[in-house]
């Protein structure tokens, strides 16, 4: 399995004045295998680059941050229906320049679902993950859901690539065998390490959306789909700790216009 993502996301004012941009990458490979009966473990590693632009010097938090998670999900079923997913997940989320130890965190995603009827599979979730620069704990509901409510409409949980608390819901309509239009929304919140040389040294930084994006997808065959999608970010929010945990800047920033490609293969 390999999935790509690049993302962009476009000008957005700053509650205190002046405005940034994003670039946003992500690359995600593993292998699962199947067990046969709906039982599947696999490994799975990802890297992630955010390369934000502020306007202004004098106005610039941080520069490009990194991720690297490495998860391992686990999948097992029952004969009544019943599905349970457990991925235990490690993360590193630091500024370039500043020690990936320091952005490490660890935590799990897991839910339940039941398979209601034929066209219908349905269940909670929910995320736990510790934080970057606290001894708090990041507890976040998801939903898991398949759901055909008709021959050519569904909703189901979204992808999951570069997702920080969870992988949203997305509704599509497939226009044909090949192409089918989508909606989906989740939240975002990701905290990371910064390095000695911004204006909080060894501080944590923080930036957390709400990204609802309108898709096309195009799947020339069963193991290949490629995605291209624009947006927005709603109820964008930055913030900066100090290095002792202590908030020394918090701002929230105009709706920003996002845009992006999606791949993801199959072997």
């Amino acid at each position: 399995m390999f999935d790509g993502l690049a993302v962009h996301q476009g000008d957005a004012d700053l509650e205190g004045g002046g405005e940034f941009s994003a670039n946003r990458a992500f690359l995600r490979a593993g292998a699962i295998y199947s067990f046969g009966n709906g039982a599947a473990a696999g490994l799975v590693a990802s890297f992630g680059e955010f390369d934000y632009d502020f306007g202004t010097a004098a106005n610039e938090p941080w520069q490009d941050v990194r991720d690297i998670r490495l998860s391992v999900p686990i999948r097992w079923a029952s004969e009544n229906g019943l599905q349970v997913l457990v991925s235990p997940q490690l993360r590193w989320d630091y500024e370039r320049g500043a020690s990936a130890s320091d952005g490490f965190t660890y935590g799990a995603f897991a839910g339940v679902s039941w398979q209601l009827n034929p066209a219908l599979r349905i269940g909670p979730a929910f995320g736990v993950f510790s934080e970057v620069g606290t001894g708090d704990l990041d507890v976040f509901p998801a939903l898991l859901v398949d759901w055909d409510i008709s021959d050519r409409w569904n909703l189901s949980t979204g992808g999951g690539l570069g997702a920080t608390q969870g992988p949203g819901l997305s509704l599509s309509y497939a226009v044909s065998e090949q192409f089918r239009l989508g909606l989906a929304v989740r939240s975002e919140r990701v905290r990371f390490q910064l390095n000695d040389s911004g204006p909080a040294p060894g501080g944590v930084g923080e930036d957390r959306s709400i990204p609802a994006v309108v898709s096309l997808d195009y799947t020339p065959t069963r193991s290949t789909s490629i995605s291209v999608f624009v947006g927005a970010e709603f109820d964008g929010e930055l913030r900066l700790d100090d290095a002792t945990g202590r908030e020394v800047g918090r701002q929230t920033y105009d709706t920003a216009p996002i845009a992006g490609l999606a791949v993801r293969v199959l072997f």
